[in-house]
């Protein structure tokens, strides 16, 4: 199917030349000559890719306000603007507000075929990656049959019919995300938008305007989470990271469901229902005085509480089957022949929860292709093995730190020397001579920090 292309310019000369350059490449091609026929056409139905000059016949409406038009309908279509007069101030804003690229008159058909072909392969690019991310999280289910586990799904469809606000606890990749998505795929504002906001990843001074939104001197309108979630479901990730001048204006807003831009003085109403989700223990936070005890109320009225992937075992052949058959899917290859018997896979403690698991079987359906369950098993092991030295060693350095200077050096030499002896099968000689040590030395080392055969 051929693309289509929507030409927006007020000069009849430019516009008919780029139509037909596009239209020479067969492209699709719709045109529109002045500020009101666009919105026209851009209401009727959005092409795969906009041309838009940046001064039309309005004198209070340009094509920026058409740009802005184009992304609040749907952020992944292109747009490139064009213009014969601008200003690097404009064609830098014009960038800002979410512009692919930007042209100056005049231009020559090479560089104009060159934008518009990168402009809809970045687009497809960005939609097979939206499609891939909406596979993981729409289609994947929360599997087990762990009491546990279960309770969390009643939850989940008690609350279909319900409004209410959700605090979903719960330790780093325990599935708190999937959760809410899950609640707001069964909720009555399904088809509405599901806007993530992640405190844990923004600077202390951004919550406020990525929050609320921000207004600008020159018209143009930064809008928040709050906004772009009206009318659906808006989760707050790790909302106990949210700063505590800031919590008082969240809980504003969820008592009169209503907030101002920064910088702006009109009051902007919303309906949205709001799920919180943390990996802290909140209580604990308003205890310490470092989190509302108000705020904690109005989030905490239906808690779901997911535990940690180590203490539900029995859930664990289950996640491993469904991971595999799921991911081989999306990664179009074959499943791999995981042994759900072995050990490792019930004495490790997975740090990372759910999420670990999934990255382990993905790691093993992609790189493991036509390889033998005893070869997997191996893997699995390495892996699992390799983490939990990791965390072994943090825990040492940890240990270190406490220690008076003397233990530390004594604890890092043993911890050293056994693992170079393990190293060199406990052969005396290679390992002096690795670590740069006399022989004789070595011996008298190893006896005065009780190091015996290694095996």
């Amino acid at each position: 199917m051929h693309k289509e292309i929507l030409v927006i310019d007020d000069n009849p000369d430019i516009r008919f030349l780029i139509c037909n350059i596009l239209e020479e490449q067969n492209f699709k091609v719709r045109s529109a000559a002045n500020y009101d026929q666009a919105i026209i056409e851009i209401n009727n139905r959005l092409p795969d890719l906009a041309i838009i000059d940046i001064k039309l016949d309005k004198p209070n409406k340009d094509g920026i306000d058409l740009l802005k038009l184009v992304n609040r309908k749907n952020k992944l279509t292109p747009v490139i603007m064009i213009s014969g007069h601008a200003t690097v101030q404009i064609a830098v804003e014009a960038i800002r507000l979410g512009a692919y690229e930007f042209i100056e008159k005049p231009f020559s058909k090479e560089k104009i075929l060159n934008y518009v072909n990168r402009g809809l392969e970045s687009a497809l690019l960005k939609k097979e990656k939206d499609i891939i991310e909406n596979k993981l999280f729409h289609s994947f289910d929360l599997i087990g049959k762990s009491p546990s586990l279960i309770k969390v799904k009643k939850t989940i469809e008690k609350l279909s019919s319900s409004d209410s606000r959700i605090l979903i606890s719960g330790p780093t990749g325990s599935g708190k995300e999937l959760v809410a998505r899950k609640i707001h795929k069964n909720s009555s504002r399904q088809k509405e938008p599901f806007i993530i906001i992640n405190a844990a990843l923004l600077k202390e001074k951004t919550y406020e305007k990525e929050l609320f939104g921000e207004e600008f001197d020159d018209g143009n309108i930064s809008f928040g989470a709050l906004e772009r979630a009206n009318k659906g479901t808006l989760l707050i990730d790790e909302v106990s990271e949210i700063p505590y001048e800031t919590q008082a204006n969240v809980l504003r807003v969820l008592i009169d469901q209503k907030f101002k831009r920064l910088n702006g003085s009109k009051d902007i109403n919303v309906n949205i229902r709001l799920i919180s989700s943390t990996s802290k223990n909140l209580n604990e936070l308003v205890n310490e005085g470092k989190f509302r005890e108000d705020l904690f109320h109005r989030l905490n009225v239906v808690p779901i509480e997911l535990n940690s992937l180590s203490s539900r075992t029995e859930d664990i052949p289950l996640l491993i089957d469904y991971f595999k058959n799921k991911l081989s899917e999306i990664n179009g290859v074959h499943k791999p022949d995981i042994d759900i018997k072995n050990d490792n896979l019930y004495t490790y403690n997975w740090p990372g929860n759910v999420r670990e698991l999934r990255n382990l079987v993905e790691r093993i359906t992609i790189l493991s292709y036509n390889e033998s369950k005893e070869k997997i098993n191996q893997i699995i092991d390495d892996v699992l093995n390799s983490s939990d030295k990791t965390k072994e060693n943090k825990n040492i350095l940890e240990q270190s730190f406490q220690s008076p200077l003397k233990e530390a050096r004594e604890h890092f030499e043993k911890e050293y020397l056994t693992t170079q002896l393990k190293k060199h099968h406990g052969n005396i000689s290679k390992t002096a001579d690795f670590i740069g040590m006399e022989r004789s030395a070595l011996h008298r080392k190893l006896k005065s920090l009780g190091i015996k055969g290694i095996n």
